[in-house]
């Protein structure tokens, strides 16, 4: 499948809430790496992830790709995402994400599904307190102090 033609169904496919769809779009053993709710593995996680877990506490999503850069291998997208947030502290407030998808690609599915995310303006936009937020990224930290090639970085 072409990039551009697989990023507008993998957008498409979350704001029509089809998680059979948009797991369609990933290998059998495919994985999706949520900055939120971490990784989901396999077509039938990835399809509740869409199904149930993106719409427990949102509604009305908005994805889009721009710029794709691809080799057949990794395909690389900055993404513009919003959806409007439905906890009482957000009242509503339509919360607002930009960031770069990283998927690693194999036989013309995401085999991995990544992403680098700013996610401070969707907090904001979801009133979240600032304990909420600090407890967040302190998770994100460990997170990428764990990763293998950060481990350079880590020697003193």
């Amino acid at each position: 499948m072409q990039p551009d033609k697989m990023l507008d169904e993998f957008c498409r496919a979350v704001e029509r809430r089809d998680g059979a769809a948009f797991a369609a779009l990933f290998t059998e053993d495919g994985v999706y790496h949520d900055v939120f709710y971490g990784a989901f593995t396999g077509r039938e996680k990835i399809a509740q992830m869409i199904d149930d877990w993106f719409y427990r506490t949102a509604s009305d999503f908005r994805w889009d790709m721009h710029d794709p850069v691809s080799d057949g291998r990794v395909l690389y997208a900055r993404y513009t995402f919003s959806y409007r947030s439905l906890p009482p502290e957000a009242k509503g407030q339509r919360a607002m994400f930009e960031g770069v998808a990283i998927m690693k690609l194999r036989d013309g599915l995401i085999a991995e599904y990544g992403e680098v995310a700013n996610v401070a303006t969707g907090f904001v936009d979801m009133n979240f307190a600032p304990e909420r937020i600090a407890k967040i990224f302190a998770k994100q930290s460990a997170a990428l102090k764990a990763r293998p090639e950060m481990a350079r970085h880590l020697m003193d």
